[in-house]
């Protein structure tokens, strides 16, 4: 892999960091925490990854917390 593959693959690591780290944010300020937030490590295994966000698991009075949140979120716009 070259210089502008490797720094290209970077930059998408480092936006999908991002990602994260924005909705873990968005989340706590409602109140919200998802312990198993993170990257989904196969994703990341390839020499060009494709990272995804993973939410992991939730309790189900956690799922209807983020579904209250994203309805009065909803209802502003």
């Amino acid at each position: 892999m070259d210089t502008v593959e490797r720094t290209t693959a970077d930059e998408t690591v480092t936006d999908a960091e991002a990602a994260r780290d924005e909705l873990r944010d968005a989340l706590a300020e409602v109140g919200i925490t998802l312990p198993s937030l993170g990257l989904d490590a196969p994703s990341l295994a390839s020499d060009a990854p494709r990272p995804l966000v993973e939410l992991g698991r939730c309790a189900p009075e956690v799922a209807r917390r983020i579904a209250a949140a994203l309805r009065c979120t909803g209802r502003d716009r």
